[in-house]
């Protein structure tokens, strides 16, 4: 029988390794939009996006995982994951719109599950609560 210690322990260990996982996701893939990746590039016009779009997602990206690591700044952290959510599900909904194979299509989803379960394994201190005035 697990104690609540344990299952707590448990939680931090998954918040961390998600969001670790996560955190490098949107920093490469931040990188990758940031100097125009050819590659990239052509994913993002096939979405029937602008190219300077990049720019904005990849610094945005940046600042969200600064934002999820740092100590603290709780309502800055759910600002961070709330974008990360907007930015993932719509890349998943794009890629799905345009009818891109599952493999093009698999990184956008990726993603989204890994800000999903480092958002909702959390540990108490980077969540905002009542109790956090």
């Amino acid at each position: 029988m697990e104690t609540p210690n344990t299952s707590e322990k448990r939680k931090k260990i998954i918040y961390w390794i998600f969001t670790l996982w996560m955190a490098l996701g949107m920093i490469s893939t931040a990188i990758v939009q940031l100097i125009k990746n050819k590659d990239e590039l052509a994913n993002f016009t096939n979405l029937g996006y602008p190219s300077y779009l990049m720019t904005i997602i990849g610094i945005w990206k940046i600042l969200g995982v600064i934002a999820i690591l740092i100590p603290k700044q709780l309502l800055l952290k759910e600002w961070a994951y709330a974008g990360f959510f907007f930015v993932m599900s719509g890349a998943v909904i794009s890629h799905l719109i345009v009818g891109d194979t599952a493999g093009r299509t698999f990184p956008a989803v990726l993603l989204f599950v890994l800000v999903i379960i480092s958002w909702y394994f959390r540990p108490a201190n980077r969540k905002i609560s009542l109790n956090n005035n």
